[in-house]
């Protein structure tokens, strides 16, 4: 089971939260001046960004507040957590290979 951190709970279990898509959007100042395309482009284009990606989530089973993640998208693991406001922390920077290090190579027997 995936395990959330809310940060105003605690850990729980994934069910307890819904995605609520990208964070850190800023909502255009004067939207009734913008013309379609642009509407729609703030409507729906998002980064899709694969790696480190912040997120909004909402522990809707729960407290039903809104906070932020750091989730990487190719693994599914989430790096951070932080409350909605707060600045985003840097994505931690993944472990280089060791470069001494040899592959693994299983024993073959004659």
């Amino acid at each position: 089971m995936l395990l959330i951190d809310c940060p105003y709970c605690g850990k729980r279990p994934e069910l307890e939260f819904t995605y609520g898509g990208q964070a850190h959007l800023a909502r255009p100042s004067r939207p009734s001046e913008l013309d379609d395309q642009a509407w729609a482009e703030f409507l729906y284009m998002r980064a899709n960004t694969k790696g480190v990606y912040a997120e909004r989530w909402r522990h809707a089973r729960g407290c039903g507040r809104f906070f932020n993640a750091l989730r990487d998208t190719t693994t599914d693991h989430f790096q951070a957590f932080y409350k909605t406001g707060e600045a985003q922390p840097a994505a931690p920077v993944p472990a280089a290979p060791l470069a001494h290090a040899a592959p693994f190579a299983p024993k073959r027997t004659p």
